[in-house]
């Protein structure tokens, strides 16, 4: 059993997503999840990682992020769920600042996201349902409770009847859906994934794709990192692209901005 976590504080703890049924009805249109406002991000005092980023993604949104290798999309993720900070500007999600939030709440602003790894980061030793319940036992979740939303998110990504097996003796693939199981077993309202099919080979990387895209049709928002653009141009989602530290809304689509970047170059 893992330490049992404190309670979120009433004012600071984000809404988890709506239930698909009712998501347009109870947010309207134009109502965004997540906001980033002239966020900056230095690891070097001369260079910004990230500058003058400004985004909305609106709840129920599918939205891609790309651009080239290094060009801060995981740096990007990785202030929405504060293993950094921002520099500069700021980011709400659920209209709350998370650079406001006490290092002691942000574990429980992660209660409302997933995150989704290239590598995984599961542990080879335990069980397929251990790596998924992990997250509801981090929750204080009771065991009936839990064992039943195990089961039915093991359903979800296809690893149903497969709790009993060690992760180290599955698949890359099936590995990837153990921890996107982990990842949605608390119903989050936002998904990330950081570059979630860059070890997987072509075929899987799509089965993965489709995976994220009906998680999104049940009403969690997705923000899905990758460079791989035969994912984006096979299954069209809002794009944006970072290059150079710069966010651009790439409304046309891949091939508008690829034609785009192409002339300029």
């Amino acid at each position: 059993m893992l330490p049992r976590a404190p309670k979120y504080g009433a004012n600071e703890l984000p809404s988890r997503r709506a239930p698909a049924t009712s998501r347009a009805r109870t947010d309207g249109p134009g109502k965004a999840i997540l906001v980033l406002e002239d966020v900056y991000k230095y690891f070097r005092r001369d260079i910004p990682t990230l500058r003058a980023i400004n985004l909305s993604v609106e709840r129920g949104e599918f939205v891609y992020v790309t651009g080239p290798s290094g060009s801060g999309k995981s740096t990007l993720l990785q202030l929405v769920y504060r293993l950094h900070t921002v520099d500069g500007g700021r980011i709400l999600f659920s209209g709350r600042d998370i650079s406001r939030l006490t290092d002691a709440s942000v574990p429980f602003l992660r209660r409302n996201l997933g995150v989704v790894f290239q590598d995984f980061k599961l542990v080879p030793h335990w069980t397929v349902f251990e790596n998924v319940a992990v997250t509801l036992e981090i929750l204080d979740t009771p065991q009936k409770l839990l064992r039943g939303r195990v089961a039915e998110t093991l359903e979800r990504v296809g690893l149903a009847g497969r709790g009993s097996e060690r992760v180290e003796h599955l698949s890359g693939g099936e590995q990837q859906r153990v921890a996107i199981g982990r990842a949605i077993v608390a119903e989050p309202a936002l998904l990330l994934a950081d570059e979630p099919t860059g070890n997987l080979d072509p075929a899987l990387a799509f089965d993965i794709l489709t995976l994220f895209e009906e998680i999104n049709e049940a009403g969690t928002t997705v923000i899905f990192a990758t460079h791989d653009h035969s994912l984006l141009s096979s299954s069209p989602h809002r794009l944006v692209v970072i290059d150079d530290g710069h966010l651009i809304e790439a409304s046309q689509g891949l091939r508008a901005w690829s034609a785009r970047t192409q002339l300029s170059a």
